[in-house]
């Protein structure tokens, strides 16, 4: 059946899981379908700046951008080198992780695309799936093989290295290790944590490390048990230490947003008809959630301000 917005406020979609959610939603909105149409949507990052929302359809092989002005959606980049995970540094420029050419590259402020990080001690990066960027300037990402595993998200080749998580400052150093297929990950608003997904694991879960001297992580411990069916994937947080996950299974209840309390309580949800695959935060007060959800580009406004990027 065709998805059709709430005709009802508040919304249905948007659930109290624990009373504390409460002062998080907003009575008076709703769930929007900004576009449909991406085969896997993934890694949308906001541009105050422009106005703008720029995400990933990672088979599609492109990056679109959405206006918030006109609503108006258009090819961004084309070919992306099947891009995936999307955000920007200190000073604003765009960072993407590509499955096509295994690395991490740069959009310079001239338009200019540049490598970051291909290799690891002269082996090929595996496909490098989301990143984040500290406040120093160092940039943190994931590399899992999945990107390589088939044609479909890029181009099937053997895995040189081992599922790493790792931190670029000018050079490349592994920061977490033994993680059976590492995808989202986020800071903490402090920057005192790592938070890590391990998408293959059974269960699944999501760890947190604490960050010793700015950039080494210790103390290894699992947050968030995501039980039998659960399937978290990109997050991020808010100002409070909230984590807005996404989350899908192809069950009710499962396809959509998972909202945690920083001690990795489930607090509330965001029911969508479709796998959420990855979101963030934007508009003018950094207060609406966009969510990349298979096929479509969804956006909630929360009473819930994200952790800015710079």
């Amino acid at each position: 059946m065709e998805w059709q917005p709430s005709q009802r406020l508040p919304d249905e979609a948007v659930k109290e899981i624990d009373g504390s959610f409460a002062r998080l939603r907003l009575p008076l909105a709703k769930v929007e379908r900004l576009f449909t149409g991406t085969r896997w949507a993934e890694g949308p990052v906001w541009f105050g700046d422009a106005r703008c929302l720029i995400w990933s359809d990672v088979p599609g092989n492109c990056m679109l951008r959405w206006d918030e002005e006109t609503g108006a959606v258009s090819a961004y980049r084309k070919p992306s080198g099947y891009a995936n995970g999307n955000t920007r540094d200190r000073q604003g420029r765009l960072v993407t992780c590509e499955h096509g050419g295994r690395r991490v590259s740069r959009t310079e402020l001239d338009g200019r695309v540049v490598t970051l990080a291909d290799s690891f001690e002269r082996k090929k990066l595996n496909s490098p799936n989301d990143v984040v960027c500290k406040s120093d300037g160092s940039i943190w990402f994931t590399d899992p093989s999945f990107g390589i595993l088939g044609w479909y998200e890029g181009a099937k080749a053997e895995p040189e290295l081992p599922t790493h998580v790792y931190r670029w400052d000018g050079e490349l150093a592994v920061v977490a290790e033994s993680i059976n297929q590492p995808n989202g990950l986020a800071f903490s608003p402090d920057e005192s944590i790592l938070y890590i997904v391990e998408s293959r694991s059974v269960p699944r879960k999501i760890l947190a490390y604490d960050v010793v001297e700015r950039k080494t992580l210790r103390n290894r411990r699992v947050l968030i048990d995501a039980g039998p069916q659960g399937t978290p994937d990109g997050f991020r947080l808010d100002t409070q230490g909230n984590l807005w996950c996404g989350w899908g299974m192809g069950a009710e209840g499962l396809d959509g947003v998972h909202v945690f309390n920083p001690e990795g309580k489930l607090i509330g949800r965001i029911d969508l008809p479709e796998r959420c695959a990855n979101l963030c935060f934007g508009g003018l007060h950094r207060n609406r959630l966009f969510m990349a959800a298979s096929t479509s580009l969804y956006a909630l406004y929360v009473n819930a301000q994200g952790v800015p990027y710079f």
